[in-house]
């Protein structure tokens, strides 16, 4: 439809005509105007939206390295020491903050958000008590601002831990910090880390030295929990563990990466990077510092003397990822409390969800194959179609073999001492495990995993209970927890227990746990109770056998793990019972020898 137009005349002495604007843009210019007449009338009139714009970092520079301490937090004492070195040993300046507790709660829900995560308002709060006691040693606001930065790890997902930066920026301001510099790694962005300002620089010498540390922070951490509970000298196992994180710390801060030589560069030209990149992968291949580190580690935990018959009901911890790692006020140092109670605790190593992780960018990888093309794949015969089959086997092979290798160098170190560390579990198995109940497909928080491990660590004798720990109001757990009605209801001998965490509760939260460990301790009694039964032997009769064999009190005495028996006394009665009948003794030869009725 054409526009319909007017001409006017310029001037009665002009013959020259101009074209005024088409009528619909001057009906529309009425309707315009009517209406915010109208709105104004109404008290409708309101002010245009400002949106909201992340802030503009400062950013933290290389030239900052030598003067500015980066601080972190986060996960266990042992974890952020060898961290520590790891970040040293790249010219970092670095200092883990201490571990959160009650005040820092207290604080961080004083300058934050309402209806906040229960981490968020420790870790928050646990970075502004720092500075403000920075402040009191005498250094002013600017100074601080200047001299520190924070690094943290951040998300978008269903949860509040896409809230956490904000969260931080907030507070800060309220505690009149405003400026301080928070560096953020984006979880979401997998491995690739480019967006992160040069400061503090994402490369593979960062990376492999991130996930060593890990490792090594890992296994030591297991290694603890595992000989604690049998310690015959108690405070004996935390002595050594201080001194083996200071070894494998002083490993770490000694450290030094290959890098290719004058000559060498000169040779190679525009093929240094890549050769730099293979030879950095090759050292961590095959180099043994940090196995000869935790070699000496294991000579020192050894000398710890203990006494595997004592009965003790093994409590796996899950739950949402701060909540079963940090050892404090926040989860209500339950570990501690668990193991004042009489249990033995299987801590969750962060190599599983770095292996969860990379498990689920590689369900994506598989679930959205050509997609980024079309639609619809290409029928097979078209050239489209190999070039969508060449990327994604590509992408996939990378991601295959990142988990290999971090699956390799875990067990790796993990093998230094024996049974102690168990093995990663398999994320497929576990994924089989869980999606019947709950689809692997969904994000936030842990997934599947607590489902899939609640199943696993109950069925192949490895737990006698669960102990799944997570914020209070924690919307992935919580989904969870109802899925975990099902999951018991089918498993009819499992024990678990949700413990939702926050600032109080402390009590109500232990007498919960303590009525489950009841049960658990039952469990346990009941396996050794058989195991003794079954072999015709006696408690005194099998601490006579360890007596006359000192080496079977030492903590890397290798103890088989029978199928089906969680607890390590029941264990070591069905291994006694083996011995015996390999040395070709009875039990009654062996009473009657040992002076034991």
């Amino acid at each position: 439809m054409q526009q319909t137009t007017q001409v006017l005349p310029q001037s009665t002495t002009d013959s020259k005509f101009v074209q005024i604007a088409p009528l619909d843009s001057r009906l529309q210019r009425l309707v315009a105007q009517e209406r915010a007449r109208l709105e104004k009338e109404l008290g409708l009139d309101l002010p245009k939206p400002e949106h909201y714009r992340r802030p503009v970092e400062r950013p933290f520079t290389k030239k900052e390295r030598p003067h500015a301490t980066i601080l972190f937090g986060g996960l266990t004492w042992k974890h952020e020491k060898l961290i520590q070195g790891a970040l040293e040993s790249l010219g970092y300046k670095a200092e883990p903050l201490p571990t959160p507790d009650l005040r820092s709660y207290q604080i961080g829900k004083e300058y934050g958000n309402n209806g906040q995560c229960n981490p968020t308002y420790f870790t928050v709060g646990n970075l502004v008590k720092y500075l403000q006691e920075l402040e009191q040693r005498g250094l002013s606001r600017q100074e601080i601002l200047e001299r520190y930065v924070f690094f943290t790890a951040g998300a978008c997902g269903p949860c509040r831990f896409g809230m956490y930066e904000s969260e931080y920026r907030l507070a800060l301001r309220n505690a009149g910090f405003d400026g301080f510099r928070v560096l953020l790694f984006q979880q979401t962005g997998g491995l690739n880390q480019s967006d992160v300002e040069a400061g503090l620089e994402m490369n593979v010498d960062f990376f492999l030295g991130i996930l060593n540390a890990l490792n090594c922070g890992d296994v030591l951490n297991q290694v603890s929990y595992a000989i604690r509970p049998f310690e015959i000298l108690p405070g004996e196992t935390d002595r050594a563990l201080e001194e083996s994180v200071e070894m494998v710390y002083q490993v770490f801060r000694s450290r030094k990466t290959w890098r290719a030589g004058k000559r060498l560069r000169k040779f190679l030209g525009d093929w240094t990077e890549p050769a730099e990149f293979a030879g950095k992968f090759v050292q961590q291949l095959v180099s043994r510092d940090l196995v000869e580190a935790l070699e000496a580690c294991r000579e020192r935990f050894d000398r710890v003397e203990v006494d595997r018959l004592r009965l003790r009901p093994v409590v796996k911890i899950t739950g949402e990822f701060w909540a079963q790692t940090t050892e404090g006020d926040g989860n209500f140092n339950m570990f501690r409390f668990l193991e004042g109670e009489g249990a033995q605790v299987l801590v969750e190593p962060v190599g599983t969800w770095i292996t969860y992780v990379i498990h689920q960018v590689v369900q994506k990888c598989r679930d959205t194959k050509g997609l980024e093309e079309s639609a619809l794949l290409p029928p097979w015969w078209q050239p489209a179609r190999w070039r969508v089959e060449w990327r994604y086997w590509q992408k996939l092979a990378k991601l295959k073999l990142a988990e290999a290798i971090f699956r390799r160098e875990y067990h790796r170190l993990a093998r230094v001492f024996g049974g102690l560390v168990h093995a990663l579990a398999d994320q497929y198995e576990l994924q089989r495990l869980g999606h019947p109940y709950y689809n692997s497909r969904a994000g936030g928080g842990e997934g599947h995993l607590e489902v899939a491990k609640n199943i696993y660590y109950s069925t192949r004798g490895l737990a006698h209970m669960v102990l799944s720990l997570k914020p209070f109001g924690c919307m992935p757990s919580t989904q969870s927890d109802g899925v975990q009605a099902a999951v018991t209801a089918h498993f009819k001998d499992m024990i678990y227990l949700p413990i939702e965490t926050s600032g109080e509760g402390e009590i109500n939260a232990h007498s919960r746990v303590q009525m489950a460990l009841g049960e658990a301790r039952a469990k346990a009694r009941r396996e050794l109770e058989q195991a003794l039964q079954a072999t015709g032997l006696t408690l005194d009769l099998c601490r006579s056998y360890v007596d006359a064999h000192p080496e079977m009190k030492r903590p890397f005495y290798p103890l088989p793990h029978r199928d089906g028996v969680a607890g390590v006394a029941a264990n070591m009665v069905w291994h006694i019972s083996e011995r015996m009948r390999q040395q070709g003794w009875r039990s009654r030869q062996f009473a009657v020898a040992a002076g034991v009725r």
